[in-house]
């Protein structure tokens, strides 16, 4: 059995349940590659946004442990912070990634018009 790589499906509705037509015409309008590109992207940039967040949750931590004040945690805990930023991110995030998809897919789609 062989993996195809799909185009992502996003939630075609706004918050309430009404469809998101516009979201629905645009995506006809762009194609699966691109659909796929613009997921990324937006995952992408709610990993960064995440990752801003969650130094910022770290930045006072000094104790003893995993996460104390030793020279090498600084190292440690930004790697850390990076994996659970881009594994948040891929899991769903807090929605940010929704919203920059829906805004590139409809930027997209009207170039293309």
């Amino acid at each position: 059995m062989t993996a195809v790589a799909t185009a992502y499906k996003p939630p075609l509705t706004f918050t309430g349940g009404r469809p998101d037509l516009a979201l629905q015409e645009a995506l006809t309008k762009v194609s699966p590659e691109a659909q796929t590109k613009a997921r990324a992207k937006a995952e992408d940039f709610e990993a960064v946004f995440l990752n801003s967040m969650f130094s910022q949750m770290s930045s006072g931590i000094k104790q003893d442990g995993p996460f104390g004040n030793t020279p090498g945690t600084g190292v440690w805990r930004s790697m850390m912070v990076d994996e659970y930023s881009r594994s948040f991110a891929k899991a769903g995030g807090v929605g940010i990634s929704s919203d920059v998809y829906r805004t590139l897919i409809l930027q997209q789609a009207n170039r293309a018009s």
